[in-house]
């Protein structure tokens, strides 16, 4: 189904669906209407000889400096040469749709001033699947992501170079194959191609998406440990959460008795101790406080996503135009950042767990490491090992980056979010986060295969799904290519499908 884009409801899950699956997208005819009066507009203000920031003025430390008409065409082209100045790998041609969309989501909100075949040739390489190759670094988020977004306005002027059926080509190719002529650039219409934080929004919104998911999995995960260290299921009642209302802890909890529902332990037929330890009752506190703040996170970027971050931003019902810094990212580097913290604490209550499945003297009576034969073999030791080492990575990339601010062009920028490093970092600890859970996955499936009572639907068709992937260690053997199995389950949301078939959709918050 096509999206339309009216430049006021776009959803993480609308731009899921373009970045990755190929939705294809339009402009409302709302969309364009508004678009076209306010090209108009700044055509008049040009006839008549205004002075307009970054139309016929230079930008940053060069807004003083006023542009002839000669210029003001030939400053568009310079414009784009002198931002395209990234480095390092191309960026996921994800990551890049998802900025394209989101500018051009921008231009449907009808205050940037562009002319509407810019806006509609980036939504005809989105829809045929040019994909602009852009360095993965090099943006500070503010001036928005002006690196990397330069890269994408070069095939504006068909430059630059672009993915395209599997192939990398350069721009004027990749455009020529899919049937799209390059617009060229008059006055305006650089800038307002590249002055957002489009691009670290659009590797927030995708990481949120993943993030979304990889939580539900963390509740299961929590409760196949839970189930195989015979916890006393009672902290998980959601009353015990409803009293003190925080959202998150109620559904973390609710979730996690879906998934034991049926077990012994809830039944009465297995004893379980009156008390447990913090990582084990203290889950849904902890989960859920990862899920409000992901909560505020998807909100701060849904409303970047549909918001007007543009500079300057042209009011052609007011006959008004406005500089500001619409562009900054700190809006979204910030929730980004804390995202990223959270996923780490979740994963460091994880490993808490496994260290308890795996210690004979927390495990409530499993064997030493998860083995038969201890001594002999040592069972799942090492894997803690691995946990260990990928948590301290996440911990390192958890400080901050809106507080990294270094100043820019002469002082002009002396302040910028480095919102790109937010959202790197952030997609790191994500991919780590994987592996984390999913040698918690492995371990509990373990752990269970040496208990004799019943466990709840939900973590029966966890563990049914990790056995068909992941076999009982019953000797020792090279864990590599199981803990790279289990983490693989876990990108791909094998464990989560197998569960939610089973009892239903969890809730996501």
């Amino acid at each position: 189904m096509t999206i339309k884009l009216t430049g006021n409801d776009l959803t993480i899950e609308d731009i899921e669906a373009v970045a990755r699956r190929g939705e294809k997208v339009e402009l409302c005819e709302d969309s364009l209407g508004r678009m076209s009066a306010c090209r108009a507009f700044i055509e008049q203000r040009l006839e008549a000889g205004e002075i307009m920031y970054g139309v016929n003025t230079g930008i940053g430390e060069f807004s003083e400096v006023v542009l002839d008409d000669e210029q003001v065409r030939e400053f568009q082209r310079y414009l784009v040469y002198n931002h395209a100045a990234g480095i390092g790998e191309p960026a996921p041609e994800e990551h890049v749709r998802a900025a394209m969309l989101l500018r051009v989501n921008v231009h449907a909100n009808g205050y940037s001033a562009c002319r509407p075949v810019i806006t509609q040739t980036y939504i005809d390489m989105l829809n045929k699947g040019v994909t602009p190759v852009v360095c993965e670094k090099g943006s500070v988020g503010a001036c928005g992501d002006l690196a990397p977004m330069s890269q994408i306005a070069l095939l504006l002027m068909g430059e630059g170079e672009a993915f395209f059926q599997g192939e990398r080509l350069n721009g004027a190719e990749a455009l020529s194959r899919a049937g799209i002529q390059a617009p060229g650039l008059q006055a305006r219409d650089g800038l307002a191609s590249i002055n957002g934080s489009n691009l670290l929004t659009g590797i927030g919104a995708l990481a949120l998406y993943d993030a979304e998911r990889w939580l539900k999995q963390a509740e299961i995960a929590a409760a196949m440990s839970l189930e195989a260290l015979k916890a006393n299921m009672k902290p998980y009642d959601t009353r015990l959460h409803e009293l003190r209302g925080f959202r998150g802890a109620v559904t973390s909890a609710a979730n996690i008795r879906r998934v034991v529902d049926g077990s012994d332990l809830i039944t009465g037929k297995e004893k379980v101790k009156v008390q447990d330890a913090y990582s084990m009752r203290s889950t849904p506190q902890v989960i859920g406080g990862a899920r409000d703040q992901m909560r505020w996170t998807r909100s701060q970027i849904e409303i970047e996503a549909n918001g007007v971050g543009d500079n300057p931003i042209f009011l052609a019902e007011d006959k008004v135009v406005l500089s500001g810094a619409n562009f900054q990212g700190t809006p979204v580097s910030l929730p980004l950042d804390t995202l990223g913290a959270a996923l780490t604490m979740v994963c460091v209550l994880s490993e808490r767990r496994l260290n308890r499945l795996t210690n004979p003297a927390l495990s409530v009576g499993l064997p030493p490491f998860l083995t038969k034969s201890a001594g002999l073999f040592s069972g799942m030791m090492l894997s803690q090992y691995t946990a260990d080492m990928q948590i301290v990575e996440q911990k390192i990339l958890s400080a901050p980056a809106y507080i990294q601010s270094i100043p820019a062009a002469a002082d002009q920028e002396d302040f910028v979010s480095m919102g790109m490093n937010s959202a790197l970092k952030t997609r790191q600890i994500l991919d780590v986060a994987a592996g984390v859970l999913g040698i918690e996955f492995m371990a509990a499936a373990q752990a269970l295969d040496f208990r004799d009572y019943a466990t709840g639907r939900g973590t029966s068709a966890a563990h049914a799904a990790i056995r068909r992937r992941v076999d009982f260690l019953d000797i020792d053997r090279p864990l590599h290519s199981d803990h790279n199995t289990m983490q693989k389950m876990v990108k791909e949301d094998e464990i989560l499908a197998a569960v939610e078939s089973e009892i239903g959709e969890l809730e996501a918050y």
